[in-house]
């Protein structure tokens, strides 16, 4: 059973995913990125928020109280490659800070069509790279490192995962995904299963945003893409995904596939939640319970 918060959520999600544009017949970009500007929810008062250039992608540190500086979380924030950025998602890397006890480096990675295709990948691996040698206090190696994204964020996450593998750099110690967002040629079922139930994605609109980012890519690209990709050798890894989403399969059979190549997956699929329900944290418990989970799951490693 569902709470009753989230029963009253769910008429304003579906409110929300109107005004962006989303369940409509064709994308709109413009709508798209007027709803992801302004955020639903304020940042917590207990956040300290401070700019920072990491490398070249504008990006904010995102302190809770008693965050620990080299511990390190790379959030890469949803809006399907082309909407989203620091204004959409600071209330969520905050209450993943506070969570996890990590300072979060929230990066504003370039967004199609200005940027297709693997621009999002590289700004992606640059801020990882940058966080892991500078901190909220200035320059210091980090101790531990993590990454996660929700939706198009979580599939650009296991996508940084793949790039810093083949470069040989070093890895993070885990990555957190919510909703992600894997498959960008579609071909799950549950995109069709799950189409009745989902109050936010719309699988008429979602070829159009993907190849607004993919500009003549092929779909199945594994850094566009990465339930395409070999993911062996690639760290720890929670996936949160709804039951009620047309994305639950990007997630189930990425974890499926993981977990065959000898990668430590820890799958969560909650009953009725929505697309990156996570975001609305303080206003439904499964949200909060949500997001204290990726917590728990984060701080396992820290204590390592």
């Amino acid at each position: 059973m569902v709470s009753e918060a989230f029963k009253e959520v769910l008429t304003t999600t579906r409110e929300w995913a109107q005004s962006a544009g989303l369940l409509g017949d064709e994308f709109n970009l413009e709508a798209l990125r007027s709803a992801l500007s302004a955020s639903m929810l304020p940042v917590p008062e207990t956040a300290k928020i401070s700019k920072v250039d990491a490398a070249g992608v504008p990006s904010e540190w995102i302190c809770e109280f008693e965050t620990h500086p080299d511990h390190r979380l790379l959030y890469l924030h949803g809006g399907g490659y082309t909407a989203g950025g620091l204004d959409s998602h600071r209330p969520l890397a905050a209450w993943i800070s506070k969570a996890s006890g990590c300072s979060v480096l929230l990066a504003d990675y370039r967004l199609a069509p200005e940027h297709p295709f693997p621009a999002a990948v590289d700004d992606a691996l640059t801020a990882f790279r940058w966080m892991h040698a500078n901190g909220p206090s200035g320059k210091g190696r980090a101790t531990h490192t993590f990454i996660a994204g929700d939706s198009a964020g979580g599939g650009l996450a296991l996508a940084a995962l793949l790039a810093l593998r083949d470069a040989g750099d070093q890895l993070p110690h885990a990555t957190v995904t919510l909703s992600a967002y894997t498959d960008l040629a579609h071909t799950g079922e549950s995109m069709k299963s799950r189409l009745d139930v989902d109050p936010v994605c719309n699988p008429r609109t979602m070829p159009e945003m993907a190849a607004t980012y993919l500009a003549g890519t092929d779909p199945k690209t594994p850094l566009a893409s990465p339930l395409y990709a070999d993911p062996r050798g690639l760290p720890p890894v929670l996936m949160q995904v709804g039951d009620a989403e047309v994305l639950l399969d990007d997630t189930t059979r990425y974890a499926e596939k993981a977990q065959s190549a000898g990668v430590e997956v820890t799958l969560e699929v909650w009953p009725e939640m929505f697309h990156v329900w996570q975001s609305l944290a303080p206003l439904f418990p499964e949200a909060q319970q949500a997001v204290d989970q990726i917590g728990q799951f984060i701080r396992r490693f820290c204590s390592s």
